[in-house]
């Protein structure tokens, strides 16, 4: 998963959370509501002024966002350090039980 589609998610549960529109918050922000919700859906990248331009009109801080983000990861990043600690051989027989499960 893409860093912008889960800066993407926080954004949208904090706007749903203060349950208010796209409008409302694109309209605070000076964007259109398509690229509002582009951005919230994760297909759209912000610039870091856009993005604090967002924070700003739904009055949380950047920081806030991140540690939201982070907060998100954080089974993702579990698995990943799990994973990291079995031996080699382990990880790839784990990689081709996947594969196999995928396809």
């Amino acid at each position: 998963m893409m860093l912008r589609e889960l800066i993407g998610r926080v954004l949208r549960r904090t706007r749903l959370a203060q349950r208010r529109t796209l409008r409302e918050v694109a309209d605070a922000v000076g964007m259109s509501i398509g690229h509002l919700s582009e951005v919230e859906r994760g297909r759209k990248e912000p610039s870091s002024e856009m993005l604090a331009a967002i924070c700003r009109a739904l009055g949380i801080s950047m920081t806030d966002l991140l540690a939201a983000v982070l907060h998100d990861l954080q089974p993702r990043l579990h698995r990943f350090e799990v994973a990291a600690q079995q031996p080699r051989t382990e990880r790839v027989r784990a990689r081709r039980m996947n594969f196999e499960l995928a396809a």
